[in-house]
């Protein structure tokens, strides 16, 4: 028994990996109150061998604003003479622990509490760790993502998924880790940021993928298609050969007609014969809130408890567990298709409900057991059903089925 234990003991590395990997995970409240506990704790303020600093070129807030922001916004950009800067919202999310190698020395030689002192150690070794990726991770964003951080406009977003900016990070961030690319995804999985004009996004959106960008631009000229139709300069829609020709004319980029149809459907576009005919379910949906993480933490933090209408958006999903290709995706480029349109009196106790499988939709259920479901939402103060079934019919004329959780026509 004694050999199998030892066996299968992790070693130092691999332990201290799962809890790195547990410390970026941690969502932003808990995290700081991690870092007040440990500061608040009689054996910090008596160690001898540290002290606080912030990290070097980092700013935080000093104004009240700081209450104000979401609680899983990191803080806030602040665009000064077009050349944004960020500003963190506590400054334990800086924090830098200095260290006197000589003093843990002379402790480890005494081994007086020594036990208790290296523990305590570890702990803001961690904390540095997490800021300094926080920090380099957010210096490269400025960087990368600079024209939307000031125009605040999508069509100004460069792609950049996780391991592109793994190696930025690699290459130019003086880190004591390895910035690899699953422990960027831990790390913005729950973080926000708020742009210069209030709006607060989720950090990942600043890591947009091709495919992503491609939907942005897609929109936008599906959008002003919408403009020159009602000005008289174009008689109708564009067909997907012409969307293809504008895109690799104003943007060099080439995509087939089956590219661009495909794009249209995860923006919830119909074909260029069904826009001509009136109105779709894109257009039903304007004035909905940004995409959202289904979850219980997310729910009660981001959804009033108001009336209104929802949808759900959840991978591909098959009884034996399997998941198949989206047929539908949201704007904006995720790329789960609608699987739940309702409505209800109050958002956050009906969303709260589907998640803990008391709604008594066993398919949605289903869905939402994998974890990665989205929800967007818009409050109406009265007639939310109406509106329900407005949606639902919108969605069926669009895209020729029901969602599929939706059991029955609202």
């Amino acid at each position: 028994m004694q050999q199998f234990r030892a066996k299968n003991r992790l070693d130092a590395a691999a332990l201290g990996k799962i809890v790195l990997a547990r410390c970026l995970s941690q969502h932003l409240r808990a995290y700081q109150r991690t870092i007040e506990i440990i500061e608040d704790s009689p054996r910090f303020q008596s160690a001898s061998w540290v002290t606080c600093g912030l990290l070097a070129g980092a700013s935080v807030e000093q104004s009240p604003s700081a209450s104000c922001l979401p609680a899983s916004s990191l803080g806030r950009f602040v665009a000064d003479n077009n050349r944004p800067t960020f500003i963190y919202r506590a400054s334990a999310l800086v924090r830098e622990y200095r260290f006197d190698e000589a003093s843990l020395d002379r402790l480890r030689a005494l081994d007086t509490h020594a036990d208790d002192d290296i523990a305590l150690l570890h702990r803001l070794r961690l904390v540095n760790s997490r800021n300094r990726l926080t920090h380099a991770l957010m210096t490269a964003l400025l960087d990368m993502q600079r024209k939307f951080l000031v125009t605040g406009d999508p069509l100004a977003l460069a792609p950049l998924t996780q391991a592109g900016l793994s190696s930025l990070l690699t290459a130019s961030a003086d880190l004591p880790m390895v910035a690899d690319p699953g422990r960027i995804s831990r790390l913005v999985r729950s973080l926000a940021f708020t742009l210069p004009n209030g709006r607060t996004l989720p950090l990942a959106s600043l890591l947009p993928g091709e495919r992503q960008v491609h939907c942005h631009r897609i929109d936008f000229l599906i959008k002003r298609e919408k403009k020159m139709l009602l000005a008289g300069k174009i008689g109708r829609p564009w067909s997907d050969a012409q969307l293809a020709a504008l895109l690799e004319r104003q943007y060099g980029v080439t995509l087939s007609r089956r590219s661009i149809a495909a794009i249209r459907h995860q923006l919830a576009i119909p074909d260029s014969r069904r826009r001509a005919a009136g109105e779709d379910y894109q257009s039903a949906t304007e004035g909905f809130s940004p995409l959202l993480p289904m979850s219980l933490p997310a729910v009660a933090m981001q959804i009033p408890p108001h009336p209104g209408v929802y949808e759900i958006r959840a991978p591909s999903w098959s009884p034996g567990g399997a998941e198949g290709r989206c047929n539908g995706e949201a704007p904006g480029g995720d790329r789960n298709p609608v699987v739940y349109i309702g409505s209800t009196r109050d958002l956050r106790k009906r969303l709260s409900d589907h998640l803990r499988g008391s709604s008594g939709n066993i398919q949605l259920s289903a869905y939402l057991a994998g974890g990665r479901a989205k929800v967007r939402f818009r409050t109406v103060q009265q007639q939310w059903r109406l509106l329900e079934r407005h949606l639902y019919r919108m969605y069926c004329e669009t895209f020729g089925v029901p969602p599929a959780c939706n059991r029955m026509s609202p």
